[in-house]
């Protein structure tokens, strides 16, 4: 391979499509997990949760220990967790209470998710690139292009070899993350500070208002994001009474290819306007539309378009979010991106958590969970004009 930050972004790319791979493969089967294992909504909704508070305490202890270990061993590392729990994912619930072996494998994979959640945008940040936020544009989009490939593999081999397969289908998962594991040890890397230099503290960070602004975003768009995804092959499947072949393709495959679409819409955008924050504001405003779409429509098939365009509005969300952060703190370091990492993993692990909760008090009816959900893009959205009038003030 040839040395250069080409490739440097190319294990970035490749690292959000692992990332995609550790929290859209087990929601495929959420329902096979409730039928062979016996399992409750609530108790699926726990493996959400736990995946995601993992990866939040990787993102909160980051911010003081990555930087000393360094960028290459901690990237290695969460690929290595990655692969790892994959593999107990498809080996441990037949060996000991399944419910128990499937949370072991959440957690181990999770490790790696929440580093790769604190290294990836800074690794691709520090390259030196023009025009920095459409390539953070770009480069989340790439979480949405494994969803896609996530999805529709998976899919594919379900139909072809049958869904009680599964098991076979995660260890070729996988090798994902062991061959880019590989490929990164030979890289460059960049730093996001001078030499000599360091970035602001944690103590720095926390005395700014903003900067708390910024966290409640963070969470926001998370939250928002992975209460469909998360949900959305078990709303396709069991409230509106398709097939799973047809859920996931209509529900979760759909959202991620829109998903995917508005974030390159969001890089070419960003080339030519300095703030997203206008961009931001009208895809959350189309976000609630699609939860009320998604939860109240009488009519499965624009329940599923409310899926969709679901999709379509949270794409500029946590990029946007990351460019804005990276932008008004320049010399943050790791930190920032730890901690903003950490504020969107907690808007993971709420959101489907509240889906899961709500849905399980109201008879396991999704569409209540949905509903309540959203909340996390109405808070947004207030955040947002917060945000711009102290923007407005600045210049």
């Amino acid at each position: 391979m040839r040395h250069s930050y080409q490739a440097t972004l190319g294990t970035c790319f490749a690292g959000y499509i692992v990332q995609s791979v550790i929290n859209l493969f087990a929601p495929l089967l959420f329902l096979t997990f409730q039928r062979e294992f016996s399992l409750s909504l609530d108790q699926i909704a726990l493996l959400i949760t736990v995946n995601f508070l993992v990866q939040l305490c990787v993102d909160g202890l980051s911010a003081r220990f990555v930087d000393k270990i360094g960028w290459r061993v901690c990237m290695v590392a969460a690929h290595l967790f990655a692969a790892l729990g994959l593999v107990l994912l498809a080996v441990l619930p037949g060996r000991i209470p399944p419910l128990a072996g499937l949370t072991t494998a959440v957690v181990v994979y999770a490790l790696g998710g929440g580093l790769l959640e604190v290294l990836v945008s800074p690794i691709a940040e520090a390259c030196p690139t023009r025009r920095k936020s459409a390539v953070m544009g770009l480069l989340h989009s790439f979480y949405c292009w494994g969803s896609v490939a996530t999805i529709a593999l998976s899919t594919l081999f379900f139909v072809c070899f049958g869904t009680q397969n599964w098991r076979i289908l995660a260890m070729l998962w996988a090798l994902l993350p062991l061959v880019n594991a590989l490929v990164f040890t030979q890289v460059p890397l960049a730093t996001l500070t001078p030499e000599g230099e360091s970035g602001l503290s944690l103590g720095q960070l926390f005395r700014t208002p903003r900067f708390w602004l910024f966290l409640l975003l963070m969470a926001c768009a998370g939250a928002s994001e992975l209460s469909i995804s998360q949900w959305a092959s078990a709303f396709a499947e069991s409230a509106l009474g398709v097939s799973k072949t047809v859920g996931d393709l209509a529900g979760p495959l759909s959202f991620a290819l829109l998903m995917g679409l508005s974030r390159l819409i969001y890089a070419a955008y960003s080339r030519s306007h300095p703030s997203p924050t206008g961009f931001m504001t009208a895809s959350t405003i189309l976000c609630i539309a699609g939860y009320l779409l998604v939860s109240l429509s009488p009519w499965p098939a624009l329940a599923l378009v409310g899926c969709a365009l679901c999709g379509m509005a949270v794409g500029c969300m946590w990029p946007g979010t990351f460019s804005l952060a990276a932008a008004c703190f320049p010399r943050s370091g790791t930190a920032l991106f730890a901690l903003l990492a950490l504020a969107g993993d907690l808007g993971c692990s709420a959101g489907p958590g509240l889906v899961g909760l709500v849905s399980s008090a109201w008879g396991d009816r999704l569409q209540y969970g949905l509903l309540a959900a959203a909340v996390f893009p109405l808070l947004l959205l207030a955040g947002l004009a917060v945000l711009r009038k102290t923007l407005a003030r600045q210049n």
